[in-house]
């Protein structure tokens, strides 16, 4: 729970001291800009709301690590929702009323997640986690997004240590593999989840791991 609030406010205090330029960058996520990622925030923020006060009246069907979805196919942008994300975010005309909205919603998010009862069920994608485990992926999609905010802004702070670490954790449960050691917890994200092409070197070193990469997150 401590995790995901460190994550979410470290992500949430990089948005606001963006200048209004900056959201016509590009980000690390395919076809979209950094005011469609932001965008994005938003919605996600509102959907711990939502998953947060909607309980579950039957056991957990997935925990902080099964609650992703895998596939092996990045994301083209095309997608008819992130299409619709693209059309949103340009309907807010201008950054301040993004950065208002997710200091709004985020902020709610966050103080939702603090009052939390871990272990309470909740629903989601017609799937059940308990609160804690839900709030714990969430650890791996804010740092995810956190890297997809700087990619091409190096200058903005990138996501908290502790994120980052337990974010490769959680990745390599998934992948059933370990990251080579030569790897930072940046590089072993942005490569495992195709958000950037290992070079040969780092190829060779992942071994059978390779043929196995991207895994991307849904």
């Amino acid at each position: 729970m401590d995790l995901f609030s460190r994550s979410w406010t470290a992500l949430r205090t990089a948005v606001p001291e963006l200048p209004d330029e900056d959201f016509a960058q590009p980000s690390g996520c395919a076809g979209w800009l950094v005011q469609d990622l932001v965008c994005h925030l938003v919605i996600d923020a509102q959907d711990v709301l939502i998953t947060l006060v909607t309980p579950a009246h039957t056991e957990p069907t997935r925990d902080a690590v099964t609650y992703w979805n895998v596939s092996g196919e990045p994301p083209t942008g095309d997608d008819p929702l992130d299409a619709l994300i693209v059309r949103l975010a340009a309907a807010y005309q201008q950054p301040g009323l993004l950065k208002f909205h997710l200091d709004d919603v985020g902020a709610a998010a966050g103080r939702a997640a603090g009052l939390a009862d871990p272990g309470l069920w909740v629903g989601t994608r017609d799937e059940v986690l308990t609160a804690g485990d839900y709030l714990s992926a969430y650890v791996l999609e804010w740092t995810l997004h956190h890297l997809d905010l700087v990619a091409h802004l190096p200058a903005v702070p990138g996501p908290p240590a502790e994120g980052l670490a337990r974010s490769r954790e959680m990745l390599e449960e998934i992948a059933g593999a370990s990251f080579p050691a030569s790897f930072s917890d940046e590089d072993a994200l942005l490569v495992g989840t195709g958000r950037r092409v290992p070079t040969a070197t780092e190829k060779a070193r992942l071994g059978e791991l390779a043929a196995r990469l991207p895994l991307v997150l849904g």
